[in-house]
C-alpha cells in the first residue's frame, strides 16, 4: 500500500503542528515517559526469567530499552531548546 503524496504533506503538517505546540510536545514526552518505564519494568520484573534464558534476548531487549531511553533524553532536550526559544522571543 502506497501512500499518496497529499497524504505524505498532511502527516508533515500534522508533526510539525505537534512539535511546535508546547502542550502537545509534554503530552506526548509524558506518554513516551511512560511507555518507556513501564517498558523497562516489565523487562525486570514481569519476563525476567524469559529474557534470562537467552543472552541474544537480553541484549536485544535492553538495547531497545537504551534506544528509547535515548530517544527521550534528545526529545527533552529538543522541548527544553524550543522552550527557550519561545520565552527568548516574547
Amino acid at each position: 500500500m502506497s501512500e499518496t503524496p497529499s497524504d505524505w504533506e498532511s502527516s508533515k503538517v500534522i508533526a510539525k503542528a505537534a512539535l511546535q505546540d508546547r502542550n502537545s510536545r509534554r503530552k506526548f514526552l509524558g506518554r513516551f515517559l511512560l511507555f518507556t518505564l513501564l517498558w523497562m519494568a516489565s523487562g525486570l520484573w514481569v519476563i525476567d526469567g524469559w529474557l534470562g534464558e537467552s543472552a541474544l534476548r537480553f541484549l536485544i531487549w535492553w538495547a531497545i530499552c537504551g534506544a528509547l531511553a535515548i530517544v527521550l533524553v534528545i526529545f527533552a532536550l529538543y522541548d527544553a531548546v524550543s522552550v527557550v526559544k519561545e520565552e527568548g522571543s516574547e
